[in-house]
């Protein structure tokens, strides 16, 4: 399934697009689309069911599409966890997974827009699979475990100040919590509609160049060794989201002068069968 939540800012409802790609209204059915539902599989088959018969009814697709899931906990990031992406950054390849955390603030819809924060002259790209969690997970012990674990997957992007994250001291926090910088969705596709997430192919696009083109097959670490290892270290809870990494073509791994985004730019990206995202930047 196709789940979003679709509406003005903070009055977002829950919705699925249909397989003849028909917005359809799913308020009657249930609240929202949050961990409680994820977690909810009784309530995840009504939805099916009622998917299937037809009956939902058609929304407006013209409506802003707000980020899939509401309610989330935390958002779990994994750094340098593509081989090209640590060979452009001239890091070793990473021995065990890298984690830093952005502030589930910081989420906002697949095509919102992104702020250029105040005095940032690197803000960068970074396309992303999102991993939404469905169910408890605490020290899992094998890979079926973790992937059990696992609602679906979205379409995240990683948006990074690289001076605040690298050049001005501390951790990477500064630079990745700014303001709108974890737009989500525009879906949450069911972890059953993703047979092989080590498949997908990962793109973005600045002001129509494309900048990105990989395929998490270059993960360093794949989806369930992130969640399996992640889980060692903390506990995941339905509704959180672990951003699990980008390829490589960001601006910072590229040739002097770097492309930074200034307002005015317009990113797209896209992960097959997750859907595209587009935000125009401002000024912050």
């Amino acid at each position: 399934m196709k789940l979003l939540r679709v509406g003005t800012v903070g009055a977002e409802r829950p919705a699925l697009l249909d397989q003849a790609g028909v917005l359809r209204d799913l308020s009657d059915l249930v609240p929202d689309i949050n961990g409680a539902l994820l977690a909810d599989e009784a309530a995840l088959a009504r939805i099916r069911a009622a998917a299937l018969s037809g009956e939902l009814p058609a929304l407006d697709p013209g409506l802003r599409t707000g980020a899939p899931v509401a309610g989330i906990g935390k958002v779990v990031c994994i750094g340098l966890n593509y081989h090209d992406h640590a060979k452009e950054a001239g890091a070793a390849t990473p021995e065990e997974p890298i984690i830093f955390m952005k502030a589930p603030d910081t989420v906002v819809g697949p095509d919102d827009t992104v702020l250029v924060p105040r005095g940032s002259v690197k803000t960068d790209w970074e396309v992303e699979l999102a991993v939404v969690i469905g169910r408890t997970a605490r020290y899992l012990e094998s890979d079926e475990q973790a992937l059990a674990a696992v609602a679906g997957y979205a379409v995240a992007h990683d948006v990074s100040e690289r001076a605040f994250q690298i050049e001005r001291g501390g951790q990477w926090d500064k630079g990745k919590n700014c303001e709108t910088f974890n737009p989500l969705g525009p879906w949450l596709v069911t972890a059953d509609e993703v047979p092989d997430p080590q498949a997908l192919g990962i793109r973005l696009w600045v002001n129509g160049e494309l900048k990105q083109d990989g395929t998490t097959a270059e993960q360093i670490f794949p989806v369930a060794e992130v969640v399996r290892y992640v889980s060692q270290f903390m506990t995941l809870y339905p509704g959180d989201v672990i951003n699990t990494g980008t390829p490589a073509g960001v601006a910072m791994g590229r040739p002097e002068p770097k492309p930074y985004l200034r307002a005015g730019d317009v990113v797209e990206l896209e992960i097959d069968g997750l859907g595209r995202q587009r935000q125009v930047l401002a000024d912050g």
